[in-house]
């Protein structure tokens, strides 16, 4: 059900811990005694899966779950769709509906941004570590988009500010850490993120070499979280779920659309390039600058704001900006001078979301999963209800249900 939330604001400051002794194994857990690693490895695609350095997740499927693939929400961006997943709502209704956004009253988001990401006011909704501490759990990042804000007044029981320099053996010892911890203090829930792949894509493309030693150092850091887990005697208590954003299709500077080819940059503010383009015309030049652009370019979509596609979800925020322009896959949206300056190369993604290349991975394993199944692409707004089943939290009011992601489950609630 489509509901609209309101958010409070607050900062947010952060905690890193040191390595504890290893406790005594722990016996099976049953309902809400159980634990859940939720781990983003950006921009793994679908079917990054199946190359040959993917053995680790390949293993962690084979003893799980996997899907053939996991549709992202739209725009296919890192921002929106991992709060998408921590939230079940479309971006249009928690409201980080790119990764650079302009508010009217909050002026610019980016993720770049340490100061705005620390704002609760950019960001809707109730995350699954709010849910968790609200009822009494544990919830802990290591690293997530919107753990370093009080949404709702609520923060993790222990969190990072985000530093992609913090080595990933580092990130899985914090992890490992926060799940022994004594008795009414281990994590229920702890999220951890990795960059590589995403960078690599970004850098090379993803039919690389580059792509394939991006995946080969995520996946030592999933074998090197699996076997934590068994030597703390926790695998009978903890579930790992290995997922992705979005997937990642190849760019060429030959597949360019030049806006200034059709309008003049000085009647438009671009909020966001390619392959979103989110443009603000300026006062008066709506109309005109839709004329020109729409049918201008057969590689390029553009859009009122209340015309975007339904499939979407992708109308009724204010942050979505008049004109709405998607390029086709494989296509950047750019000018001359910007072409100029950095032609279009490597990789990307933030397309339809539909489009196979923008398939993200899904992987799961643990004491709430059936083992050695396959399951049909599902949409990522699914994995909080499905994150809260497993933890035994009700879930706040979200645009997913239980229907894509029940099968998966032992005793699904």
């Amino acid at each position: 059900m489509i509901r609209r939330f309101a958010v409070l604001l607050l900062v947010a400051a952060c905690s890193r811990t040191a390595p504890r002794p290893t406790p005594a194994p722990v016996a099976v857990a049953r309902g809400g005694d159980q634990a859940v690693v939720l781990v983003s490895l950006d921009a793994f695609r679908w079917d990054y899966l199946d190359r040959p350095a993917a053995k680790n997740l390949r293993a962690l499927a084979a003893r799980g779950v996997r899907a053939e693939r996991m549709i992202p929400s739209f725009p296919s961006l890192t921002f929106p769709n991992h709060y998408t997943l921590v939230t079940g709502l479309y971006p249009e209704h928690h409201g980080i509906v790119a990764n650079t956004i302009r508010d009217s009253l909050l002026g610019t988001f980016r993720l770049s941004d340490s100061i705005a990401v620390t704002d609760a006011r950019w960001w809707g909704g109730e995350p699954i570590w709010v849910t968790a501490v609200r009822q009494g759990r544990q919830a802990g990042s290591v690293f997530w988009p919107g753990s370093e804000a009080a949404i709702e007044g609520v923060r993790p029981s222990r969190w990072m500010k985000f530093d992609d320099s913090y080595s990933n053996p580092a990130r899985i010892d914090s992890v490992l850490t926060w799940l022994t911890l004594p008795a009414g203090k281990a994590m229920s829930l702890v999220t951890l993120y990795y960059s590589d792949v995403d960078h690599a894509g970004h850098a090379a493309g993803p039919a690389t070499p580059a792509v394939d030693s991006a995946i080969a150092r995520v996946d030592s850091m999933v074998g090197l979280l699996v076997r934590g887990i068994e030597a703390r005697g926790l695998s009978g208590r903890v579930n790992v779920i290995v997922l992705a954003d979005h997937g990642m299709t190849p760019l060429a500077a030959d597949r360019a659309i030049f806006l200034d080819d059709y309008i003049s940059m000085n009647d438009v503010d671009v909020v966001d390039w390619s392959p979103l383009g989110a443009i603000r015309p300026k006062p008066g030049k709506l109309e005109e600058v839709y004329a020109k652009l729409k049918n201008a370019n057969p590689h390029l979509a553009v859009y009122r704001k209340s015309e975007v596609p339904a499939r979407f979800h992708y109308r009724t925020n204010p942050r979505i900006t008049p004109l709405v322009l998607i390029a086709d896959d494989q296509w950047a949206i750019t000018t001359r001078a910007r072409f100029a300056a950095r032609p279009p190369s490597g990789g990307a993604h933030g397309y339809d979301n539909q489009l196979s290349s923008m398939g993200a991975m899904f992987v799961a394993a643990g004491p709430a999963f059936k083992s050695g199944i396959t399951v049909k692409p599902f949409q990522n707004i699914h994995v909080y209800d499905l994150l809260c089943d497993i933890l035994g939290l009700k879930p706040a009011p979200n645009d997913g249900s239980m229907d894509s992601t029940r099968m998966m489950l032992v005793k699904p609630k």
